[in-house]
């Protein structure tokens, strides 16, 4: 453990040795702002609700948690430190789950950075404190499911490039597969698999306020499953 909480600090500091987590963070923030206030009409529908924001985000995921994961391990690949790791007494999912702890640390810093918006809202109405919660339970969630997908697929290949875009479509047909629109093209005996296989659907669910241990055992399945990939793709380095 004392391993995996020294990896994860290092990383976590990595991210703002550069200008990349500032970018990131003032972009997302800006973005989330913009479009909830303005193209959203918040201010036109005059409702104290946070329901358009719960809907944008988790589609700004899909572009911007590619973005902060493809590096984590593609990086090490293409400047040749991974080598280097591998030969330290480190096991394998002590890294893994360092990386992981990291970059879902700087998610959920960034996610915190946007409560000023339900503050601000609710000087303007009453809000549904259960809807903000689960909400945000669910980002929180969503955000780590792609980042463990991000994860895997980064240590697949030394191309950042590569990595993005094998992460947003992978997480894009995971979130698409429970929508209506899909589902109504597909037959009737599998719609049930489909939605309970969508990160969409459950978000869906903790979006409204009912926080399901399905839902939630759902995510944590997804994380794990995904963290488990990425041990083994370490270790077939490691091997090598």
């Amino acid at each position: 453990m004392q391993n995996t909480l020294i990896i994860a600090g290092k990383e976590f500091r990595s991210y703002f040795g550069s200008a990349i987590a500032y970018i990131f963070l003032v972009v997302f923030l800006v973005l989330t702002s913009v479009l909830f206030f303005e193209l959203q009409k918040f201010f036109v529908v005059g409702q104290a609700t946070m329901r358009d924001f719960f809907g944008l985000v988790p589609v700004l995921f899909l572009f911007f948690i590619p973005a902060v994961s493809m590096r984590m391990w593609a990086e090490e690949r293409k400047m040749g430190t991974l080598e280097t790791l591998m030969t330290l007494p480190v096991r394998s999912w002590e890294v893994v789950t360092g990386k992981f702890l990291a970059s879902f640390l700087f998610l959920v810093m960034t996610i915190a950075l946007t409560l000023p918006l339900p503050i601000i809202i609710a000087s303007l109405g009453n809000l549904d404190t259960g809807a903000i919660i689960g909400g945000y339970l669910g980002l929180i969630l969503l955000g780590g499911s792609y980042l463990a997908i991000g994860l895997w697929t980064s240590s697949m290949t030394e191309n950042q490039i590569v990595a993005f875009i094998g992460s947003f479509v992978i997480c894009l047909v995971l979130f698409l597969v429970g929508v209506d629109i899909v589902l109504t093209s597909l037959p009737r005996w599998i719609i049930p698999f489909m939605k309970g296989l969508s990160l969409g659907s459950h978000f869906s669910s903790i979006e409204r306020g009912v926080i399901d241990s399905r839902d939630i055992i759902y995510y944590l399945s997804v994380i794990g499953f995904f963290l488990f990939l990425n041990v083994r793709s370490v270790e077939s380095s490691r091997g090598k």
